[in-house]
């Protein structure tokens, strides 16, 4: 299953937390148009039916069920700008 490192965590985390209405929500990963060579991302107020939820001190991931095939071996990690902008990344399990 996906994991998250510890500045993924708090990326999605501090994402969610800036919109109060989406207390239950999280950061939901699809495997896009092209079925997995491009990935979307969103945030959202719930899990969509059949996504898998990765939740790590908080955070909650949604992976829609093809992305959560894709993505069973990967990391997540983020990377912070100064300008508070977040890119996220997917590494490989060690």
């Amino acid at each position: 299953m996906l994991t998250l490192t510890e500045t993924a965590t708090t990326a999605v985390k501090s994402i969610v937390d800036r919109n109060p209405t989406l207390a239950e929500g999280g950061l939901r990963i699809d495997s896009g148009p092209d079925g997995g060579n491009t990935f979307g991302v969103a945030i959202v107020p719930e899990a969509q039916p059949g996504d898998a939820t990765v939740e790590s001190r908080g955070a909650r991931v949604f992976l829609e069920q093809n992305a959560s095939r894709i993505l069973e071996d990967k990391v997540l990690d983020a990377q912070v700008g100064e300008d508070g902008d977040v890119t996220f990344a997917l590494g490989a399990q060690e």
